[in-house]
């Protein structure tokens, strides 16, 4: 009972901050000093202060800006017009046509982005009017756009993962690795939906296009070949245990100035709107994580955590009905609240139970990459719905209707990951890392 009367408490003063429009970063902060005043004698300040130091001061965190950085860079080039270009003559012929330029652009630029919103919004830039011009229904065009392009969050460099790994002391690289295989496994289930749907809907009837000849489709394809090269280069030099996450990130921004600097996109002006556009979305991001480390350690002062773990341990759950209970709960949470805040909110109290049944904790990690995907394209909070919105007009329930079945394919997904765990776990425990990967 105590540890129900501590939850609830905790959760009042979180929603309640959260209710009155506090930054997660500030509201974590808020309950967590809540907690130190009321259930421990220690020191408050000195420990805050000391506690959200440390959080801030991780060496493994410097990859995160650096790939978003990165991001931000190739999100002011001409890489969305060019990637159309290189993939459409090859995507035409199969059955759903060029539909499929919306999962597998999500899918390449994923690779060199890491965020659902920025994979989304610049394939969307490239896409939605092409696949417009062309007829092809709309609520497949939006649909398939909203669930590919949380790709971003799962396929290395992934944001959600750095944010996870450091969060719970796993290696970085190792969680890319575990992300690789189910992040293209899900590409393929998008594409194969989008096919079934294309062969059996009578409302399928996009502008034929015209016959291009092998000549001509690998002449297009030379657009393809600045992205997939940076992704060769920061992808495969970890894979090749050649750098570790950080190394890797600096390369990958030194690869996109020079790919954009090569476009002649790299200007002043587009060089300072990337920095400060990383900086932004970095400085949210390391708030969160300092107020979710200071929350996890009032959370550890008040035995919640372990409370809470040994009352689990009690009703005797079996692996699965423990993660079908976690699958619930995080489809409930992101309706609320973004991926990043989810994960660094929760990690204190699930990451005990989830060792304590001994579920591997980098597979882990891709399960609830999988279900923090769920949560981008969920009502009310889905903040690639909120993009959608504002880049196609369309009202919000259309919006989420249209993802609706890319959302049960993320649950099947999960299905598929805990019946094959090597999945995520293979590649991991087959490929060498960097020294202090």
């Amino acid at each position: 009972m105590q540890e129900a009367y501590v939850i609830v408490l905790f959760l009042f003063v979180l929603f309640t901050l959260l209710g009155t429009g506090v930054w997660v970063g500030l509201a974590l902060v808020g309950v967590a000093f809540f907690g130190m005043e009321l259930f421990t004698t220690r020191p408050v300040g000195d420990t805050m202060a000391t506690t959200i130091w440390r959080a801030s001061s991780s060496w493994t965190l410097i990859a995160l800006p650096m790939f978003i950085w990165m991001g931000e860079i190739l999100f002011r080039t001409r890489l969305s017009q060019d990637m159309f270009r290189g993939l459409a003559p090859w995507m035409a012929r199969l059955p759903g046509g060029l539909v499929h330029t919306n999962i597998v652009g999500c899918t390449v630029f994923a690779a060199v982005s890491g965020s659902s919103a920025a994979t989304l919004t610049t394939v969307g830039k490239m896409s939605i009017p092409e696949l417009r011009k062309r007829e092809y229904p709309e609520h497949m065009v939006i649909g398939t756009l909203a669930g590919a392009a949380t790709l971003g969050l799962m396929i290395p460099p992934s944001l959600t993962l750095i944010v996870y790994g450091v969060t719970i002391n796993e290696s970085i690289i190792k969680l890319f690795f575990a992300g690789v295989l189910p992040g293209l496994v899900l590409a393929a289930m998008f594409m194969a939906y989008v096919g079934i749907y294309a062969m059996v809907s009578r409302k399928w009837n996009p502008i034929a296009e015209t016959g291009m000849s092998l000549s001509d489709k690998l002449k297009n394809s030379r657009f393809l070949i600045p992205v997939l090269c940076l992704i060769a280069v920061v992808i495969g030099s970890m894979f090749a245990g050649l750098a570790t996450a950080t190394e890797a990130a600096a390369i990958g921004v030194i690869g996109a100035l020079v790919l954009a600097a090569l476009q002649g996109s790299l200007t002043w002006s587009t060089f300072i709107e990337s920095l400060m556009g990383a900086t932004r979305t970095s400085a949210m991001i390391a708030l969160i994580l300092a107020g979710a480390a200071f929350l996890a350690l009032a959370m550890g002062f008040t035995g919640l955590p372990r409370g809470l773990a040994d009352l689990i341990a009690s009703w005797d759950l079996s692996k699965f009905q423990l993660l079908m209970v976690l699958l619930v709960f995080y489809i409930i949470l992101g309706m609320f609240l973004d991926g990043i805040s989810s994960v660094v909110l929760t990690m204190a109290v699930v990451e005990t139970m989830v060792r304590e049944a001994g579920i591997d904790m980098i597979w882990f990690g891709i399960f609830i990459v999988v279900v923090v995907e769920m949560a981008q394209i969920t009502p009310p909070i889905g903040f690639n719905l909120f993009v959608l919105q504002g880049m196609t007009n369309h009202e919000m329930g259309f919006i989420a209707r249209a993802a609706f079945p890319m959302f049960l394919i993320m649950v099947l997904m999960v299905f598929i990951l805990i019946a094959v765990p090597d999945l995520a776990t293979w590649l991991p425990d087959n490929v060498r890392q960097a020294p202090g990967g």
